[in-house]
């Protein structure tokens, strides 16, 4: 385990949870080699995701009801700044989000006025479906345009993200449209966004996105910002 502390600079690794017993343990143990704080949030499962994740060593906050996803990295990142942290690294529950990656975004947030490190699946873009490879690369052309920065990769939730950035927890959205919304805030504050090439490992899970209701969501977030 290596504590990732250099000077001023504490990062700790984030990972938002909901019914995720299957993986949480191994996703937190794997983490743990590169990063000792974990903190996951619970997001109110049904099953056994909290317990699986404290005894593998994470730090767990539960939500009594299921807020979403947003909602989930809202609560961590307050968390975060009451423990002393300076930085958060975000990724998945579900172990599709390599672990072995940490060190590249560890590096890219050390780089002097980072608020915003986001992964690039399309570095290498091997395995992924599709319809999620045509849906992402065309929400990244317009993203990339709104924030006016290139972002090869908008919906990648493997993220470094600077606790001093206020889209954190200025974004209103509590669900998957909060990382789109803390990208356009994080840009308009013309605070500095990075990418990292990432490795993404698809092992046929059913993804929670809703089509229907999470691009009506993107769709109402786009119209209010």
């Amino acid at each position: 385990m290596t504590n990732v502390s250099h000077g001023s600079t504490r990062i700790a690794v984030v990972i938002p949870a909901y019914r995720e017993a299957a993986h949480i343990a191994e996703v937190v143990r794997q983490v743990r080699q590169f990063i000792d704080t974990v903190i996951v949030v619970d997001d109110c499962s049904p099953d056994a995701t909290s317990t699986e994740a404290q005894a593998a060593g994470a730090l767990v906050i539960r939500h009594e009801v299921n807020r979403g996803k947003g909602a989930a990295l809202k609560t961590a990142f307050v968390k975060l700044k009451e423990l002393g942290y300076t930085h958060g690294i975000t990724l998945d529950g579900d172990g599709q989000h390599d672990p072995a990656q940490l060190p590249a975004f560890v590096a890219a947030l050390s780089e002097p006025e980072v608020m915003l490190v986001v992964g690039n699946r399309f570095a290498n873009p091997r395995g992924m479906p599709f319809v999620r490879r045509l849906v992402n690369t065309s929400m990244s052309w317009l993203i990339s345009r709104i924030c006016r920065c290139p972002i090869p990769d908008s919906q990648c939730g493997y993220r470094g993200v600077a606790v001093a950035n206020a889209a954190v927890l200025a974004a209103l959205s509590d669900h998957y449209d909060y990382e789109t919304e803390v990208l356009i805030l994080t840009a308009r504050a013309k605070g500095l966004i990075r990418s990292v090439p990432v490795r993404t490992i698809y092992r046929g899970e059913t993804s929670k996105i809703r089509p229907v209701r999470d691009t009506i969501r993107f769709c109402k977030l786009l119209w209010r910002l």
